[in-house]
Order: structure tokens, then C-alpha cells, then sequence
């Protein structure tokens, strides 16, 4: 896989590129930002959303089920941890963790049986599964002067 850099270009928009394409991203203005870009939690969101379209549409490929359209959408918030039945994973020291819900809408001529393996593939995709997981950072940080 290749490597994302990324680099503050002026006050907290920050120039993101793999090497062959370019993308920005910044806070909004109530933040101290210039809005010029999606924040990076939008930016998170936009990796599963687009993940989960390209696994779907992958997959219907390889299975010869004719799609008409795929359209996803995910939110991003923070829950007390009391409040979320369904949630796991690590709470801060508010004991409230993070959370993203997602809708996923299939629309194509197909079977039951295919509808429903659909469905299941939609929850596969590999961000997805990588943020269902505990990622492990493994961080260098250099400070130097000048």
C-alpha cells in the first residue's frame, strides 16, 4: 500500500497526498479553520462510505447481480457508554466512546437470497472491519528546532 503524507499548508488546512493524488482537509471556521476542506473525521467517514460502495459494487460484479445504485451515508458521534446497548470498545475518561452509524441502500433486480448476501457484504468492507477492530499505532514523532 502506498504511504499518505500529509503537511499543514497554511493555519489548519492540511495538504493529504499518496503520491499520485492530492486531497485537502481542514477544521471549520467555528474551529479555527478555514472550511477549504472536509475535517478528518469527515474524511474517516468518507473512506468507509466509499469502501463499503466499491466492496458492494465489487462483489455484484463478480456475481453478475445487476446494481442500479449504491448509496451510502455514515455519522460520526460520541456516546456515554451507559447509553449504548450495542457498543463496545474503549471509553475515554468521560466514559464515552465512538460511534458511527451507517445506512446502506442496494438498489438492482435481484433475488431474495441475493439481497440478503448483499446486505451482509456491506458490513465487510475492509476500513470497516479494520475500525470494528483495536488498531495498533505504532508512532515516531520527531521534534526538532528549526
Amino acid at each position: 500500500m502506498p504511504t499518505v503524507t500529509a503537511e499543514i499548508t497554511s493555519g489548519l488546512a492540511v495538504a493529504i497526498t499518496n503520491g499520485s493524488h492530492t486531497w485537502r482537509a481542514d477544521e471549520p471556521i467555528d474551529l479555527g479553520g478555514a472550511d477549504s476542506g472536509p475535517n478528518p473525521y469527515e474524511l474517516l467517514l468518507g473512506a468507509v462510505a466509499s469502501c463499503t460502495c466499491i466492496t458492494v459494487a465489487m462483489y455484484a460484479r463478480r456475481k453478475e447481480i445487476r446494481l442500479d445504485a449504491v448509496e451510502v451515508s455514515y455519522e460520526h458521534d460520541r456516546v456515554h457508554a451507559d447509553d449504548c446497548v450495542d457498543c463496545e470498545g474503549d471509553t475515554d475518561a468521560a466514559g464515552r466512546l465512538d460511534r458511527i452509524r451507517g445506512r446502506v441502500r442496494i438498489v438492482g433486480d435481484m433475488t431474495d437470497a441475493q439481497r440478503e448476501r448483499l446486505g451482509d457484504i456491506a458490513t465487510r468492507c475492509p476500513v470497516h472491519r479494520s475500525l470494528e477492530r483495536r488498531i495498533a499505532f505504532e508512532d515516531e514523532v520527531i521534534v526538532s528546532v528549526g
